[in-house]
């Protein structure tokens, strides 16, 4: 990602995904499907929706669905990028209580609050699960406490195994349908009803996180891409800029050095 190459991790969960490091140069313009959440370590990131247009500085700051945006983190010491997919309930509590488009400020104490703890566990334990529970809690405050989904019909259990141990080879709705022993129809209202997304962005999605992981772990990116059933890199790299303004390739950088000295 370019606006955190340098030092920082990848978490992934059901329906979103956050990337908390160092950036040391300026996203350029972009839009992307997800919604994104910024935050810095302290005030001073930065937003705008244009090229013409003024910088402005957040303490945190809300970035609708499709919204176009550039961004600069490099006037923080660290910064948080929060993805959250707009068809998951906790997509659905961000519109409902900030925003239809645009960029909006987080100006909520409690947010400021949780942020600080998100910031203070990341650097005490890294990618670890207090992290990802500090980072839930920060989401919780702006969410109202909406959760991502937890699929529990055994059905779409087994249907969501089977999405992750094929993610190399095409899937149809009819394919993953029959693995649940479910209709097509009665597969994709259960499937959302569960998920809190369709199956085709699901699987995408899916797809990604797959692809992100192998690339911090320090796969290539054509190794990633075919593991993750993307056609070759190229076609990675493009998906990866259309939808979150970065190509997979800035994330073969952004890994925490080793030794006691974080940075």
């Amino acid at each position: 990602m370019n606006a955190m190459i340098g030092a920082g991790d990848f978490i992934p969960w059901e329906g979103g995904c956050a990337l908390i490091g160092r950036a040391i140069s300026i996203t350029p313009m972009h839009a992307h499907y997800a919604i994104q959440i910024g935050v810095g370590s302290e005030y001073g990131i930065r937003f705008r929706p244009d090229e013409e247009s003024e910088w402005t500085a957040y303490q945190a700051a809300i970035i609708a669905s499709r919204q176009p945006h550039m961004m600069d983190a490099t006037r923080v010491t660290y910064d948080a990028v929060i993805f959250v997919e707009p068809e998951t309930s906790q997509g659905r509590a961000l519109i409902e209580r900030y925003l239809a488009d645009g960029i909006a400020p987080i100006t909520a104490e409690s947010f400021t609050a949780a942020s600080a703890a998100l910031f203070d566990t990341w650097l005490a334990h890294g990618n670890a699960p207090a992290t990802v529970t500090a980072l839930q809690r920060a989401i919780d405050v702006l969410t109202h406490g909406a959760r991502a989904a937890v699929v529990s019909d055994e059905r779409i259990l087994r249907a969501v195994a089977y999405i992750k141990s094929h993610l190399d080879a095409p899937l149809t709705l009819e394919q993953v349908a029959d693995v649940a022993c479910l209709s097509p129809s009665r597969f994709r209202h259960l499937f959302v009803e569960q998920t809190g997304t369709a199956l085709r962005p699901y699987l995408l999605w899916r797809r990604f996180l797959l692809a992100w992981e192998l690339v911090m772990r320090g796969e290539s990116l054509s190794t990633a891409a075919h593991a993750a059933g993307f056609a070759d890199a190229a076609h990675l790299t493009r998906t990866s800029h259309r939808m979150f303004g970065f190509p997979p390739s800035a994330l073969q950088v952004n890994t925490r050095p080793q030794g006691s000295e974080r940075y």
